[in-house]
């Protein structure tokens, strides 16, 4: 036992209890016990020892086994019960050498048993080694303090740590705040789902101009807030409220701003990743333009699962090549893929967090099944469809808590007029626009 005073920290003896109904052989073993420099009570009965117990810090008790009122056993059992912090050390004084008595003994809580008459060396062993029990519990005590101290920092910063990432999912959320944007003859929907409090995902739309909207869709490496950090930057370079700053655009000679190529596009993503920012990440990429007045749909897939496009009979056409993702290879090129459209078709994109969700049986979603959500759902449009395939997806994994982000992008091309289709040609005429804002 220790007592702290001030800067200094004293030893202090430790507190033996001896508990015998027989006088002569307390004052015997208490003699022994303060000549060897041991703190000494006496007691004639369990019942008034177990009593000074509960008010005093006792380091080891030497206590008969038979004893009126309460016996040694008893004693011991309910001295266990205590629930002291410390721990005591419980030497039964026994005449008894059966196996079946040690064992209850034992089995009450005691450590160890010394045969009357006390032999004064057995007694000084068996001090010695309750003390190394003592000091290793102490020992352990002590750790168990630091660790839980330690615990209840941990936790503070932890707290800490998860108010910032709500705050930081809340600032992410605003990346997409508008889930459905009307562009007139085009509609986009979104849908952001993140798997931790911050996600890696990205999905957006901008106009270009009259005739054209670009919708995209990312996938950053890994998770947390690295991840969450890229996304708010990459959306940094491709907001559609300022040309000047977005990659997908470059000056013209007059002082406009001119959309690129998609493969262009993704080809300037993937020096900025290599050559300047040069992080520990890359990310997947789908980069599509939407224009009305030739009735085109170009795209680059960069490693993203493949697009999908729903055309206005309900059939699906899987797009995209494929292609390496943005921020891996220096000087890669991306290959840019062109289809006709028609008013009445969606284009939808989506995260991997969709195809290599893995479900009970072992497998993944897989575009297969994505495809097949799609087919199902193709009459719905926008939001509806897009929160039909979370429920699919749901109701395959067999849970609502996927793995990793989800993330999903639907772009409606509206007819002329709502919830008709119009007929038109396969190309549009010089002059001619495919789909009336």
């Amino acid at each position: 036992m220790r007592v702290e005073d001030g800067m200094q920290a004293i030893a202090l003896p430790r507190h033996v209890l001896v508990v015998d109904d027989s006088r002569a052989q307390r004052h015997m073993v208490s003699m022994q016990l303060r000549r060897w420099g041991y703190r000494v009570t006496e007691c004639e009965s369990a019942l008034v020892a177990l009593d000074l117990c509960q008010l005093s810090d006792i380091d080891i008790i030497i206590s008969d086994w038979m004893m009126p009122g309460m016996t040694g056993l008893e004693f011991c059992r309910k001295f266990r019960g205590l629930g002291r912090e410390s721990y005591g050390y419980f030497v039964l004084l026994t005449s008894k050498s059966e196996k079946t008595e040690i064992a209850d003994g034992l089995e009450a809580g005691a450590d160890d048993f010394l045969t009357k008459p006390v032999a004064s060396n057995e007694l000084r062993a068996r001090l010695r080694a309750g003390e190394r029990m003592l000091a290793m519990q102490a020992e352990l005590l002590a750790k168990n303090k630091v660790i839980v101290s330690t615990l209840v920092e941990l936790q503070k910063l932890y707290d800490s740590l998860d108010r910032d990432l709500i705050e930081a999912r809340k600032l992410q959320q605003t990346l997409i705040r508008d889930r459905v944007r009307d562009y007139g003859w085009a509609r986009v929907s979104l849908i952001l789902r993140n798997s931790g409090r911050v996600g890696g995902d990205l999905v957006g739309s901008f106009r270009a101009d009259d005739d054209r909207v670009v919708v995209y869709s990312i996938d950053v490496s890994g998770h947390g807030v690295a991840s969450a950090m890229m996304t708010a930057r990459l959306a940094g370079f491709l907001t559609g409220s300022s040309p000047e700053q977005n990659l997908a655009f470059q000056a013209g000679p007059e002082g406009d701003h001119i959309l690129l190529p998609p493969a262009a596009v993704v080809e300037r993503f993937n020096h900025l990743m290599l050559e300047e920012i040069q992080a520990e990440q890359y990310f997947t990429m789908v980069f599509a333009v939407i224009d009305r007045r030739s009735g085109r749909l170009d795209l680059v897939q960069a490693g993203h699962p493949h697009p999908m496009l729903i055309r206005a009979d309900g059939g699906v056409q899987r797009l995209g090549n494929g292609g390496l993702p943005v921020g891996l290879i220096a000087g890669a090129g991306f290959e840019s893929v062109t289809v006709q459209i028609r008013p009445g078709d969606r284009l939808v994109l989506v995260s991997d967090g969709f195809t290599e969700c893995p479900l009970p049986n072992g497998q993944d979603f897989g575009e297969d099944g994505l495809t097949e959500s799609l087919r199902v759902s193709s009459h719905l449009s926008g939001s509806d469809l897009l929160e039909a395939m979370v429920w699919d997806l749901a109701r395959a994994a067999g849970t609502e808590s996927f793995p990793d982000d989800v993330s999903g992008i639907v772009l409606d091309l509206l007819p002329k007029e709502a919830g008709q289709h119009c007929p038109v040609a396969s190309v549009a005429q010089p002059g001619q626009r495919l789909f009336d804002g």
